[in-house]
């Protein structure tokens, strides 16, 4: 009967395996590296967990941030958190600075570089291939794999449908991707094997009939016969989402249904502006989906593709700064979600979704995304990997702890708050140094994110 691991197992084997060990067995085990930066990274590596463990195999599952050393991975979490609540024009930046740069820069090497022996005592013995759906995992990986300490394939995962170049790790030996377009970015950001594989959703993500949709929209308390538009803003709610959730009201093309996630203030402060249907964390949103006639959403990740496999016509409108920009470029080039970029356009956008031939062409496309995935899609891509086993070369040994400690002891300050600010990871090279702190720390002082700053935001966004 197939093993489904978690991050406990692994890490118990970390005291018990030297840090010149490599990974050259090449069994039914698989091990999936991701990092709780939201919840889009999470949610596809639960998925490929799921349907690897289906297929027979023993899967391990880590969270990146927990084999960060002194627990950095909660600061760089809370780092990347802040600032997109507080600051997402410096993120904007930092992005874009990494984007035109190629990747990270050196003080985000240093710190990956700190989790790379965390990362080889972590894997079980026997493990036969590690997967990514994260970026600086992805680093990681393919640092130890450059190095030859990692002796067996690693695989990104590509979870945004657009990709910046810090997605693609020189090491990794294949990237996965949903779609020919961040496919094709991929190979243009340097990845040499990219595979078009199709998306990954929990399977209670498909089309309802008439009666499934009835029931779902009595279970939630909403109307049966307005028109609904979900809006979703991450697991954190980031973005101007009171103000998209006052502009669909306000419209009147459709009534809003907002999830806030894990933001408990953006909830109370909807309610008390009178958006009836505002909703904390859900817990059931394959139901919640079949009760909506569209979806509007700010960043593109895993809700765009969930939506896309029940038959949800999808709007990017207001995006996030960084990949929530691109992501949304992608999938309108992709004929997948449609990029309202003017307010005006709003009320036209969504009525066409809801009614009009629009909706009915990206229900179509977003439909074929999961009709067409190629070869059995992803964990079956992953599955032939594995069967590869490729290997090649002797481990390195571990750079000496003293040296690792030096390093560590003169990048901490700065790596915990920049790390992930950039495609979910936030690593940095167009701020290094003392250009980097003056940035972030202008970027996080609360009392400095008043009018300027808002307007700023305002300006990006719309």
């Amino acid at each position: 009967m197939p093993h489904v691991g978690s991050t406990a197992p692994g890490l118990a084997l970390a005291g018990a395996i030297p840090p010149q060990r490599t990974a050259t067995t090449h069994s039914g085990r698989i091990a999936v590296v991701s990092a709780s930066v939201g919840a889009g990274h999470d949610g596809a590596a639960a998925e490929l967990t799921r349907r690897l463990a289906a297929d027979g195999f023993a899967v391990d599952r880590f969270d990146l941030l927990d084999l960060l050393p002194a627990h950095l991975g909660r600061a760089v979490q809370e780092g990347y958190h802040r600032m997109l609540i507080r600051a997402p024009w410096v993120y904007q930046r930092i992005y874009s600075g990494t984007e035109r740069a190629g990747g990270g820069g050196p003080i985000a090497r240093a710190l990956l570089r700190t989790a790379e022996d965390r990362v080889l005592r972590a894997l079980p013995q026997g493990t036969g291939a590690v997967v990514s759906t994260y970026p600086g995992a992805s680093r990681v990986l393919g640092n130890l794999r450059l190095k030859r300490r990692l002796k067996v394939p690693v695989l990104t995962y590509l979870t945004d449908f657009s990709v910046h170049p810090l997605w693609v790790a020189d090491g990794v030996d294949v990237h996965l991707a949903a779609h020919a377009i961040p496919a094709a970015q991929a190979r243009a950001a340097g990845a040499r094997d990219v595979r078009v594989c199709g998306p990954v959703a929990d399977p209670r993500f498909r089309p309802c009939d008439t009666g499934q949709r009835a029931r779902a929209r009595a279970a939630f308390g909403l109307p049966q016969k307005a028109p609904l538009a979900l809006l979703v803003a991450g697991s954190w709610g980031v973005g101007p989402v009171r103000k998209v959730a006052l502009e669909l009201r306000d419209c009147g093309a459709a009534v809003p249904v907002v999830v806030c996630g894990r933001n408990e203030g953006l909830t109370e402060q909807l309610r008390a502006d009178g958006i009836e249907h505002a909703y904390g964390w859900v817990d059931d949103m394959p139901r919640l989906m079949h009760a909506a006639d569209v979806l509007v959403q700010n960043a593109g990740g895993l809700t765009s593709l969930e939506a896309f496999a029940s038959g949800l016509p999808v709007a990017s409108y207001r995006c996030i700064p960084g990949h929530g920009l691109t992501n949304a470029a992608a999938l309108d080039e992709a004929g997948a979600a449609v990029w309202i970029r003017d307010p005006a356009d709003l009320k036209a956008v969504l009525c066409d979704l809801i009614d009009g031939p629009l909706g009915g062409q990206q229900r179509a496309t977003g439909l074929a995304l999961f009709a067409q995935t190629p070869d059995g899609g992803p964990t079956a891509e992953i599955a032939r990997v594995h069967r590869s086993g490729l290997s090649d070369g002797d481990p390195k040994p571990p750079p000496p702890r003293r040296r690792a400690a030096r390093r560590l002891a003169s990048t901490a300050a700065i790596a915990t708050t920049v790390w992930a600010c950039a495609v979910g990871t936030g690593m940095a090279t167009t701020y290094d140094g003392p250009g980097l702190v003056h940035a972030i720390g202008k970027g996080l002082d609360l009392d400095g994110f008043t009018g300027h700053h808002a307007h700023r935001q305002g300006d990006q966004h719309s």
